[in-house]
């Protein structure tokens, strides 16, 4: 999946405009900041100008009366101009903060929307840097970056309305170098974006590589492969390094090219108004205020072209989070089932799901490879458990998404109580749904907002009880804080049975119509399979349940249990029926308890 995407022009301008979208909330705001950074360049286009004064009406004509009274009016007036800068500051830094933020949720609240196979296709890292370094990038840029334009153009106009008012020509001889200057600024612009992308694009491979170098750090531990995760680490450094060097190089040069340019501008000041002054076309006090005027009009310049220069860089970042933002899901809900059954903003009560199940002749394939299912049909009756059982790449979990529309069918019917699952809202069927993954899922909090996760309006007593059902009380009740106890992330302080013992609890909370044990048990000791055994049973009668399991102790007991190969159903029946049959299942099961007591 190619996740970064290149944007040139009239799409560049679109990205911008869905970008500043975000900041209509703070329009009102956003126009004080500018008739504040409007007051405060007029205000230091001011100084200059009553240098000019001080040096024609007082210092060259040795005036002593009126020079106090008139560094008081200076003082006064930069008084008033800090107080302006500080009020500006603060809303400026307020703007950035709550557009950060409003930038997060958008970014987080599509991911909520977006399917399974988004998440299948798309690193973890490329996601995290989306919400983090890129929205802090467009937030710094939007809020500083519009305030730094406003404030350069009004003093750049400030700035010639003094000069052209005192002198025309001068001004035309100074600002003579500003063409060469626009011409610099737009070769520099194009090359630092394209750095800066580069630079972006390799963060994101950067940010995957510290999240697989961490989840991974145990396997990578058992296969030696810790030097060779260094290299890889080190060979995507580099190319960081490389780009980020090379926009930093092209930004290292860009700013003393402006500044050499408005050397030569003052320089030219200097030279034709000097024989201004031998010629008594203007005063001193005018030329001392042009040279003011001449650096002061630099300055802006330059800080447009480094605003101008951030922008382009922070259009890589701008491409990437509209990019996330405007990512449609692959499964969606059609309009006319929105309108009927609502969706997960605004659900409207529908009936609860009985738990009968039809594959009508469903194929699929993954968006690369070959179909894994041809023409598959199952008939699954409300409230019986069945087991999936299979070599990988059977099919097992591909039957489990399609069934949970975490995926659909490309062709055939998936059918629940009857209803073909695609006139129902997907909300019908996940707030129904409990599902227990071989590797347990805990948020950070407490072990009781774990469970509640299930059901967000449980009582402490259904917690408690979930809990007790399937084992995990006595556990729980063992640690210092009980049920408060903080599980903290990666949950590194429970062993990997009590994590799942804790994600069997929510499942159990949430009372499920269907549930899914996706080899719920292949990744805890013995003692605690047996254990969790009778609890598992229990929970599953009454309800639909799915059981994927290497352990073929767990699905002993399912009412049926479908032995697939290559996406196709090769037996079905119960244990007692199939172990005696010659087959895959009794040769699977063979291999696993021949050396064994059964459980």
């Amino acid at each position: 999946m190619k996740h970064d995407t290149l944007h040139t022009g009239q799409n560049r301008r679109g990205i911008w405009r869905e970008i500043l979208h975000y900041t209509k909330p703070y329009t009102r705001r956003m126009v004080l900041i500018g008739v504040m950074m409007v007051i405060i360049a007029l205000v230091d286009g001011l100084f200059p100008y009553m240098t000019r004064i001080a040096v024609d009406s007082y210092i060259l004509p040795r005036r002593a009366d009126g020079i106090s009274g008139f560094a008081l009016q200076y003082a006064a007036l930069a008084l008033v101009q800090g107080l302006n800068i500080w009020v500006m500051i603060r809303m400026a830094g307020r703007l950035e903060v709550d557009l950060c933020r409003d930038l997060r949720q958008a970014g987080f609240r599509r991911l909520q929307l977006l399917s399974l196979s988004y998440y299948d296709k798309t690193p973890a890292g490329w996601i995290l840097a989306r919400l983090t370094s890129d929205t802090m990038r467009l937030g710094e840029t939007i809020s500083w970056g519009i305030v730094d334009l406003v404030w350069g153009g009004a003093m750049m106009i400030a700035i010639l309305g003094f000069m052209l008012f005192m002198h025309p020509l001068l001004t035309l001889v100074t600002i003579t170098v500003i063409p060469p200057l626009l011409l610099a600024s737009s070769w520099f612009q194009r090359r630092i974006l394209a750095a800066h992308r580069d630079a972006r694009r390799i963060n994101s491979e950067m940010s995957a590589a510290y999240n697989e170098g961490i989840t991974g750090a145990r396997t990578a531990k058992t296969l030696v492969r810790e030097d060779g995760s260094l290299q890889e680490f080190a060979a995507i450094t580099g190319r960081l390094r490389s780009a980020a060097v090379r926009g930093s190089l092209l930004s290292a040069t860009y700013l003393p090219v402006v500044m050499v340019l408005a050397t030569i501008g003052s320089a030219l000041a200097v030279a034709f108004g000097g024989n201004l002054v031998l010629d008594q076309a203007i005063t001193i006090g005018t030329l001392i205020a042009f040279l003011g005027y001449t650096l002061q009009f630099f300055e802006p310049v330059r800080e447009i072209a480094r605003v101008l220069s951030e922008f382009q860089a922070a259009q890589a970042s701008a491409e990437r989070l509209v990019n996330l933002i405007n990512t449609e899901p692959e499964i969606t809900d059609r309009p006319e089932v929105v309108a009927r059954w609502g969706d997960y903003r605004s659900p409207r009560q529908e009936a609860r799901i009985q738990g009968r199940i039809s594959f009508d002749r469903v194929s699929f394939r993954y968006a690369t490879g070959e179909p894994v299912l041809r023409d598959f049909s199952l008939e699954i009756p409300a409230g019986q458990s069945i087991a999936l059982v299979g070599e990988t790449g059977s099919g097992k979990s591909t039957i489990v998404n399609l069934m949970c529309r975490f995926y659909e069918p490309v062709a055939g019917e998936i059918r629940i109580d009857g209803i073909e699952y695609r006139d129902r809202s997907q909300q019908w069927l996940h707030s129904q749904l409990g599902y227990v993954l071989q590797t347990p899922q805990l948020f950070s909090g407490t072990i009781r907002d774990n469970i509640r996760f299930g059901r967000l309006s449980a009582s402490d007593q259904e917690i408690e009880d979930a809990a007790r059902i399937v084992g995990a009380l006595p556990f729980i009740q063992s640690l210092s804080s009980g049920m408060d106890t903080v599980v903290g992330e990666g949950a590194a302080q429970l062993s990997q049975g009590q994590k799942q013992l804790i994600s069997f609890a929510r499942a159990i909370t949430a009372d499920p119509a269907l549930l899914i044990l996706d080899e719920a048990t292949s990744s805890i000791d013995t003692e605690t399979e047996v254990r969790m055994q009778h609890a598992v049973e229990a929970v599953m009668q009454g309800r639909t349940s799915i059981v994927i399991a290497h352990r073929l102790s767990t699905v002993r007991n399912a009412d049926r249990i479908l032995v697939l190969e290559h996406g196709r159903i090769l037996q079905d029946g119960c244990h007692d029926d199939l172990i005696h049959q010659p087959g895959l299942y009794r040769a699977l099961y063979t291999r696993q308890f021949l050396e064994q007591p059964a459980v």
